[in-house]
Parts: structure tokens; sequence; C-alpha cells
């Protein structure tokens, strides 16, 4: 199925200061694995059916849905087959500590975060960062964890990438706030924005898992690396997982590259707008759209 002739025109536009797009970096027509058009409803509602009947913080499976929907790995992603956050820290107290979590309303889900102890990363941070945006938002953004400017501010996504994405979410019909909720893998600041170790990313997982509860989306979308992997339990390569539809418990899962790297990499910015074409087609495709 073609995405609609708007696709073909439009591109994500350049945040402030950020290099240029290559010429031609946007495809004309994009080349994801497009499937027929009642295959991606079937498959969602039937996602989504699963949700329904699971109980909340329950496991789920995930399904890469290219044109075979074949089934991948069962829930690795349950907290309680993850690595401690830290040595000393026994399957038992995380597990208890993931039961609690999985308990909480916002404001105190929010308060724990600011709280939080569990791994090395809340030694050097300026200040934890849990979230933003519409709390009953269909559209979810996971990115991997804050940097400099969200570490000072308490916010995601604020810096030269955060405008990217505000950037990219426009290109579609989208605004930060309004019908999409941002989140990250990881609530602090990694030293030098490093990329979360296992542990660490195991320490946040429940918190995530409670704000995915909470919020209830529609589609989950994955930015970067270490967001799938949090999300999907298993070893992810962008390239390879670019216009699959997966799922984390029952939910949609579309996987992209992170803004950061596509102001590194500005000429795989089309492929992005491609990933943000296949995610708007199973949002359009996903029951009470």
């Amino acid at each position: 199925m073609e995405p609609n002739a708007e696709a073909h025109e439009a591109r994500i536009p350049d945040a402030e200061a950020a290099v240029p797009m290559a010429s031609g970096g946007v495809a004309s027509t994009p080349e994801l694995q497009w499937s027929t058009p009642t295959q991606p409803v079937e498959r969602i509602e039937r996602l989504h059916a699963a949700a329904q009947s699971r109980p909340s913080g329950g496991d789920g499976r995930q399904f890469a849905a290219d044109h075979r929907s074949a089934p991948v790995k069962s829930a690795a992603h349950d907290s309680a087959q993850r690595p401690s956050a830290r040595t000393g820290l026994d399957q038992d107290a995380s597990g208890e500590r993931a039961r609690r979590i999985a308990t909480l309303a916002w404001d105190d889900l929010e308060a724990d975060i600011r709280e939080c102890r569990a791994c090395v990363l809340c030694e050097r941070r300026s200040q934890p960062v849990p979230g933003v945006g519409d709390r009953r938002a269909r559209w979810m953004l996971v990115g991997e964890g804050p940097g400099a400017e969200e570490d000072l501010r308490g916010e995601p996504f604020v810096g030269q990438a955060g405008r990217l994405l505000d950037n990219m979410l426009g290109s579609i019909g989208l605004k930060r706030g309004d019908d999409v909720y941002i989140a990250n893998a990881v609530k602090c600041r990694p030293p030098h924005n490093r990329t979360p170790e296992a542990g660490e990313v195991a320490a946040c997982l429940p918190y995530l898992e409670r704000q995915i509860d909470l919020v209830q989306p529609r589609l989950l979308v994955a930015l970067g690396r270490p967001a799938a992997q949090a999300l999907l339990g298993s070893e992810v390569r962008i390239g390879a997982a670019r216009g699959k539809l997966f799922a984390h418990r029952g939910i949609p899962v579309v996987v992209t590259y992170h803004p950061a790297y596509l102001l590194r990499n500005p000429q795989d910015k089309g492929k992005a707008w491609e990933d943000l074409c296949f995610a708007r087609h199973c949002m359009q495709a996903s029951p009470s759209a």
C-alpha cells in the first residue's frame, strides 16, 4: 500500500542550527514493506485485543509485522528476567520494587523517580527526567536517556535533538503535548551522554512500564536502539527493524532513528520520514484511531 500523496512531497524540516539535509535525502517514494490494506488492520486489532485481555504489568509477545507477521521471542523485557541494576540487589528485591512501582499513580510515580537511587546514574545527575506530554495520548515516544540540557531542565528532548523531534512530529501533523507523550528508557543522564548500560535500563524499566500502563497509548515509537531494546527485550538493529511492526505487551511498536543520530547523519532523515509515514499508517489502521 502506498502512503498518501502528501508523503511524496513532505520532508522533515531541519532543527535550528542543524546540518541541512543532503540533496535527495528524502525518498520521493518510501520503499517500506507496505502490507495489503487489510493486513495491518487485522494484526493491530489482534494486538489491541491481547492488550485489553492482559492484566496490568503482564507479559506479552512481540510480532514482527512484515508480510509474514512472524512471531519472535517471547517477552524477555519482563523486569524479573533482566539483570539487577546493582550488585547486591537480588531478584526478590528487584521484583518487589517493580510490583510496588506498578501500583503508583502519576504523582507518586514521578515523585518515586525523583527519589530513585536504584543505579549509579543517580550519583551524577542534576535531576531525573520522568517524561512530558499528554497523559492520555495515543502516541507515546520512547527515547534513550536525558542529555545535558534535559538534565538541567528536567524535560526530555529539549536540546537540538528535541527541536528536530518537534519538526519530525510536525511533519505528520503532531505536536509535543497534544496526543503525544514522551519518555526515555532511563530517567537520569548517563555520564558524557554514553549509551545506558543494561543494568541501568533494567533499573528504570519498571518506571517506563508504569508510564505505558498509565498512558495506554495506541502506538509506541522507539527512537533509537537502546529504546527499541528496552521495549522489545532483545538485540535490535535499527536498519533491520525499520518498516516492521513489533509489539510490547500487545501495543504496536514502530522503530526508527533517534533524532540525535539524524543530526550526525542527516542523509538518513529520508529513512526517518519513511518510518513516520509507516507509524502514521499503523495508527490509522488502529481500532478507535
